[in-house]
């Protein structure tokens, strides 16, 4: 009995001292908050190795046991491993995973939406407001009419989202390593905005061609009712240049609309940790975090909508009509035309954007990646370094 290992009569005083160890092969911000075999007392290590005694006097407390478990289950539980390194190739490919998510099926949700904004805009005359927009194509088209244009929507917007989040994570590190630890975080603003507005280049010129389909589709009565019709016969009728004619107004649409959205969100976010919620990010739960996410992307929406809707005016008029360039179609809509469904834009485009930043926030934290928390002074800065 005196050689044998721990009695199978105590499993407890083994699996406590054993759980801490497990656990310390984890994140090292969860091991930090573990005890370490070290720490444990030499009293602690007779009673785990050494042979099971009678003597009650040397079992160990209820209370220590307790202390090992509560030390224990929060790494278990609450502190999983990261699935790969923070701006790692698997990170910024699942990054562009969560930019096609949010981004699909935001934009295929709110189709009917888009169609009665883009027909204001188109028809003026014909459509008025937005729930006589919905009254109308109902009653010219039924329900399915309202669904017009869901393919191309699906389709280009998640190209559009792998490129727009997967590239703005690329730009973001690649700006911050040329600028340093400290120009990265006094400029942070303005590199946000050239990482956005450098991502959403090309983001428009993976989504420009089902765009012009879409608009088609949406906007021109007997043209086409499916992705499948429309392509070819834009192709037929004016080659190549019939998806990409409304590449550059979509440029004058999305790009500022999605360096404010980043930006925005981003500033929104670490103001609203700062000022707003009443404890740290580190010790909020991952719902919360979400619902943080959420509200900062809905704030970011809504700017967005307003800097970018003029020229939304001309890529829906532009798509429309043949032979038209983007001059005509100003002079033709004049300032008041180009405000034409700011509301039903400014409602359809902050819920899309809070969506889009809960989901792409959520799959992140499905495949447990790298969250890293609003940016902090680096110390350089903090100590006045870097301006000696």
């Amino acid at each position: 009995m005196g050689s044998s290992p721990a009695s199978p009569q105590h499993p407890a005083r083994l699996w406590a001292a054993v759980f801490p160890t497990l656990c310390s092969l984890g994140r090292s911000d969860s091991s930090a908050a573990l005890p370490q075999r070290s720490d444990l007392s030499s009293q602690e290590e007779v009673d785990v190795g050494a042979p099971e005694r009678s003597d009650s006097s040397t079992a160990p407390r209820p209370e220590r046991r307790f202390r090992l478990w509560a030390a224990a289950l929060p790494a278990l539980w609450g502190e999983e491993e990261y699935s790969c390194e923070y701006g790692s190739a698997k990170y910024l490919a699942l990054c562009g995973l969560g930019g096609v998510v949010s981004c699909g099926l935001t934009h295929t949700a709110v189709v009917p939406l888009d169609l009665v904004k883009c027909r204001m805009q188109a028809e003026p005359s014909r459509y008025r407001g937005m729930l006589q927009g919905f009254a109308l194509t109902m009653e010219e088209e039924g329900m399915r009419g309202l669904a017009k244009g869901w393919a191309p929507t699906c389709v280009g917007y998640s190209l559009q989202g792998l490129c727009k989040f997967g590239l703005y994570e690329v730009f973001k590190l690649r700006y911050a390593d040329m600028l340093g630890p400290e120009r990265a975080y006094l400029w942070r603003t303005s590199l946000y905005l050239a990482a956005s507005a450098s991502a959403e280049f090309f983001a428009d010129i993976a989504l420009s061609p089902m765009e012009a389909a879409k608009v088609r589709i949406q906007t021109q009565p007997g043209y086409a009712n499916t992705l499948r019709v429309a392509v070819p016969k834009m192709y037929l009728e004016e080659g190549l240049w019939a998806f990409y004619k409304g590449v550059a107004p979509l440029w004058m649409r999305q790009i500022p609309y999605t360096m404010m959205k980043f930006a925005c969100f981003e500033r929104t976010l670490e103001a609203l940790y700062a000022y707003v919620v009443p404890k740290p990010r580190s010790e909020c739960s991952k719902p919360e975090q979400l619902g943080v996410t959420f509200v900062a992307g809905y704030i970011a929406g809504i700017f967005c909508a307003i800097v970018s809707h003029p020229a939304d005016s001309v890529v829906s008029v532009l798509n429309k009509e043949k032979g038209s360039n983007t001059m005509e179609v100003l002079k033709k809509l004049g300032f008041i035309g180009v405000w034409k469904g700011l509301f039903p834009r400014i409602l359809m485009i902050g819920t899309l954007t809070a969506l889009q930043w809960f989901i792409y926030d959520s799959v992140k934290v499905y495949f447990r990646l790298p969250r890293p928390p609003p940016p902090e002074m680096p110390a350089s800065l903090k100590e006045g370094f870097f301006f000696k």
